[in-house]
């Protein structure tokens, strides 16, 4: 599969695994204290992020010319759109088990480097499939046209993070409490050492993101090959994925078409893979871009204009669901555990009732599970 090759130092990518993770550090201990993250405090961490994204753009651009830059950009944006997708169904798990917005972060910040590892592995042995084997092409191609349109056929298939068979499996190995005990995701109960309810969110979250990494590295490998590219464009835009479900978690509602837009652009990516191993050939980078970002653009546009004037109450009573505004914290932070609203998965390790686990959701926003608590 032909696609943009140039040298990437060893160092190079030393000094950006570095500085990702001095940037982990730095959001980990900034919000060591497990307080409640405001809009405006959510809002200035997700302009740095994407500052810091745009940012190694230009650094791209000067090192190694437009073609280059705008390609990272294409892989940024397509994963910088996914990533609402990802708030969506993290808001759901929150939801599902009660978890207080004061210790969402943590479990965020963990999920992120979770993510940063999988995507890491996922992009070098795609990569190397689409590069030995030419008819990888066209099955990658075609599971990026499948998970777009399910996307829009799917619109109310049910999340059930308790039915996760990780989650199932990680309750039958390790013994779990149904309560939340501050931040901490292990405790002792009566001199046992045992996994907190809070950890349980973590392995739900991590399990159902291995689901996002595949489609969305797969849509970036749609379009370039190039490992460097691909990786830091999934690592710069999950890295704000914490700031960024703390601004639009309770104004997921208004994106009511967004899926529409998500769909097209997996699908283009998947029929933009096939096309490259066909006598078509690589479509431009600029057509690609433009065909993103037109069609996120209209998508949003549509959601806002339809849901201009509807308050929340309006927009949860139109798809007859709760909102999904992350919960309030807890009155106070001491040693004592919180318990949940409920504990949706059992407390005997089964991890409730057999069905289908929780991987990305066919619909928008708003699509939410009828039994959770």
């Amino acid at each position: 599969m032909n696609d943009l090759s140039f040298a990437v130092p060893l160092w190079v990518w030393g000094a950006v695994a570095l500085g990702i993770c001095l940037m982990l550090a730095v959001d980990l201990f900034a919000h060591r204290d497990n307080h409640v993250i405001g809009f405006r405090e959510a809002a200035i961490w997700s302009g740095i992020w994407i500052a810091i994204g745009l940012a190694f753009g230009l650094i791209l651009l000067v090192w190694q010319g437009g073609e280059v830059a705008s390609t990272y950009y294409a892989g940024y944006l397509i994963e910088k759109a996914l990533s609402v997708d990802n708030i969506f169904v993290f808001a759901l798990v929150f939801t599902f088990f009660g978890v207080p917005d004061a210790y969402q972060h943590k479990v965020l910040i963990w999920g992120v480097l979770g993510a940063l590892v999988a995507r890491f592995v996922f992009i070098f042995i795609g990569a190397e499939l689409l590069e030995l084997f030419f008819w990888t092409a066209y099955v990658f191609g075609a599971f990026l046209i499948w998970t777009g349109y399910k996307l829009i056929v799917s619109k109310d298939e049910e999340v059930h993070p308790d039915r996760n068979p990780v989650v199932r499996i990680v309750r039958k190995i390790i013994p779990t409490d149904p309560k939340f005990h501050d931040a901490k995701f292990f405790t002792r109960v009566n001199g046992r050492r045992v996994a907190t309810l809070l950890f349980v969110v973590l392995i739900a979250v991590e399990a159902t993101d291995l689901v996002f990494a595949v489609d969305s590295v797969a849509a970036v490998l749609a379009i370039t090959t190039n490992t460097f590219l691909v990786w830091t464009a999934n690592a710069f835009a999950i890295l704000g994925l914490r700031s960024l479900y703390f601004c639009l978690a309770g104004l997921l509602r208004r994106f009511t078409h967004l899926h529409y837009g998500l769909a097209v652009v997996l699908a283009f990516a998947g029929v933009k893979l096939i096309l490259s191993e066909t006598p078509v050939g690589k479509l431009p980078i600029p057509l690609t871009l433009g065909v993103i970002v037109v069609t996120l653009a209209v998508s949003i546009i549509w959601s806002l204009v339809a849901t201009r004037g509807k308050t929340a109450e309006e927009l949860a009573a139109a798809d007859g669901t709760p909102d999904v505004t992350p919960a309030a914290a807890p009155a106070g932070t001491g040693e004592g555990a919180t318990e949940a609203p409920s504990d949706p998965a059992g407390t005997d390790g089964t991890g409730g009732a057999a069905g289908d686990g929780s991987g990305r959701p066919g619909g928008p926003p708003g699509s939410r599970p009828s039994d959770s608590a």
